[in-house]
């Protein structure tokens, strides 16, 4: 097993500070020699890399926001000069925004901790149904299943007739996606007279980009036999937590480090206390430090008795801000409102709910009068260019009920 598994997982948490502290500093050397963004944002906060103090001196630097970054990287593509303008990059991965995202490659250990707190191993068949196309999922999760020494089956955004036939042919024990396909994929299973639980090997599945909500875990594992893990990470940092087997909690990987802040001051909050998400990914190739998830969750520093001794998240409680995630895809205002200078003469809200476990997006069009099937289904195609996501239900709505006062996202989702 290689080294990372085990490098830090058990150690005190002083001496991870420490560990941490040295990897902090040297990103803040390497950045500010190569980026001029980035030595701006040291120089604009007073922070000078070799006298750095970790962790205290991390308030110091602001919270960089999705849109922020968003706004950076148009003003200076691709990356908003965040990055080693030498560095040789391995893949170039797109989200919705856009942000452009370089990554290392195969040697970093994304999602490879998560996998084997989840108990997967060599042996295992591994179907993963994370999009391959343009997002980092596909390839970073199919990386960490790897690395644990699964073989992968990379079924991607496959129909659930085709996901069954591969289930049904190529017998994966392990199924990596989301909740709400995975129960999509039984649904369609059974309608072809498939009894899920019996006729077919998989027995764990591994989570992300949506909640698994209790009720459909409890599903999963009884009724249909299958061990659930959740596991929590962002497209702009990679992976941030995982479930081991007590699933009490995310653990968060070595890789990052995690403050629990208040969204309005940046500064960090006490284990227990409900804060936004901000992530550090050691990272020398794209120095983003102090990333807002927009997330809300809170930290667990009680030890865990699965023996790792970092701290946990507590899951999601909520998020902070505008911009919404529908099926692991961010949707941001300034999306829509770019979305819309095509469609001058409209107005666009999009609504946010749950219906049979699975997310649902409905556009509210508000046009003088309905606009014809044809433009209907233009706007559907635009919507799914600018925003990545489809449209679930688009409803016209009178062109009068719309004011400046109008929010652009509603997300009506209870996560309870």
């Amino acid at each position: 097993m290689t080294a990372y598994f085990d490098e830090n997982e058990t150690q005190s948490v002083e001496d991870r500070q420490i560990h941490q502290g040295r990897r902090m500093r040297r990103m803040l050397r390497e950045g500010s020699e190569k980026s001029k963004r980035f030595k701006a944002i040291l120089d604009g906060a007073g922070v000078d890399p070799e006298t750095f103090r970790f962790p205290d001196d991390m308030a110091k630097l602001p919270v960089i926001s999705r849109e922020k970054l968003v706004e950076w990287e148009l003003a200076e593509p691709p990356y908003g000069g965040l990055d080693d303008p030498d560095a040789e990059i391995d893949r170039i991965f797109i989200s919705p925004g856009p942000v452009y995202e370089p990554h290392l490659g195969e040697d970093d250990p994304l999602w490879a901790r998560a996998y084997k707190a989840a108990g997967v191993q060599k042996g295992d068949i591994a179907l993963n149904a994370f999009s391959y196309h343009m997002v980092a999922a596909g390839l970073t999760f199919h990386n960490g299943l790897r690395k644990v020494g699964a073989t992968v089956i990379p079924s991607g955004a496959a129909g659930r007739e085709q996901q069954v036939q591969l289930i049904r042919d190529l017998k994966p024990t392990v199924f990596s996606g989301t909740p709400s396909f995975l129960m999509s994929i039984i649904e369609k299973a059974e309608e072809l007279n498939f009894r899920f639980g019996t006729d077919f090997r998989i027995k764990k599945a591994c989570f992300a980009a949506e909640p698994l909500l209790p009720n459909v875990r409890e599903t999963l594992e009884k009724k249909y036999g299958i061990d659930t893990y959740t596991m929590y990470g962002a497209t702009e940092v990679g992976d941030i937590g995982f479930e081991c087997g007590e699933k009490k909690g995310w653990h968060i990987c070595e890789e990052v480090y995690i403050e629990i802040v208040d969204p309005v001051t940046g500064q960090a909050v006490p284990p227990g206390e409900l804060g936004e998400i901000v992530v550090t990914r050691f990272n020398s190739l794209f120095f983003l430090v102090r990333f807002g998830t927009g997330d809300l969750s809170r930290l667990i520093a009680e030890s865990c008795p699965c023996g790792r001794s970092s701290y946990r998240l507590d899951g999601i409680a909520g998020r902070v801000g505008e911009a919404v995630k529908v099926r692991g895809l961010f949707v941001a205002p300034s999306q829509l409102r770019a979305l819309m200078k095509a469609w001058p003469e409209e107005a666009l809200q999009i609504l946010v709910d749950r219906e049979d476990d699975k997310d649902v997006l409905t556009a509210r069009l508000f046009c003088a009068t309905p606009l014809s099937e044809t433009l209907m289904e233009k706007f559907r195609k635009n919507f799914r260019e600018t925003c990545t996501v489809g449209i679930d239900k688009l409803e016209w709505v009178d062109k009068k009920e719309w004011n400046d006062q109008t929010p652009l996202i509603v997300d009506q989702r209870k996560w309870g």
